[in-house]
């Protein structure tokens, strides 16, 4: 076993990596703010996605983010407020509700998706182009073959 580098403690790489995600997004949402959206949050973002351009219900919302179905109500409630979602009946039955996003939503996603190729673009001015494709290479090569997980937010509570 390789000895460990005391100036490169091992718990440093996962909070090195957090640290550059929380940038990231702190920085996505202050662009956010700066064009209308200043209610998103984070955990929005991984709800908006799990909506998806369909629309589900809140227990299959809690499932897709690995929350309870009350937990998933409560963050609807909150962007139905907002204006990101809305509530509806479901065409093929309607016994079910159905959760969709809104026009501010879909805004709020798509503006997401340019501020974030944005902050890609401003990192590879700092980095350069070279390093920033090799760090997203070599985390491909690390992370789990399911890259991106919604269940992000019940993960984080569990």
């Amino acid at each position: 076993m390789a000895t460990a580098d005391p100036a490169r403690p091992g718990f440093a790489l996962p909070l090195l990596l957090l640290a550059g995600f929380r940038t990231l997004i702190d920085d996505l949402h202050t662009e956010l703010a700066r064009q209308g959206h200043p209610g998103l949050r984070p955990l929005h973002g991984f709800v908006l996605q799990a909506v998806g351009p369909h629309g589900t219900t809140a227990t299959e919302l809690g499932q897709r983010l690995g929350v309870s179905k009350q937990a998933a109500g409560k963050t609807v409630d909150r962007l139905v407020a907002l204006g990101y979602l809305e509530r509806a009946d479901d065409p093929r039955d309607a016994r079910r509700k159905l959760v969709r996003m809104t026009s501010r939503g879909h805004d709020g996603l798509a503006r997401s998706a340019v501020t974030f190729d944005a902050l890609r673009d401003r990192w590879a001015a700092t980095l350069g182009p070279e390093r920033v494709a090799a760090i997203e290479d070599d985390l491909r090569t690390v992370a789990a073959a399911d890259l991106f997980r919604l269940d992000v937010p019940g993960w984080f509570g569990t």
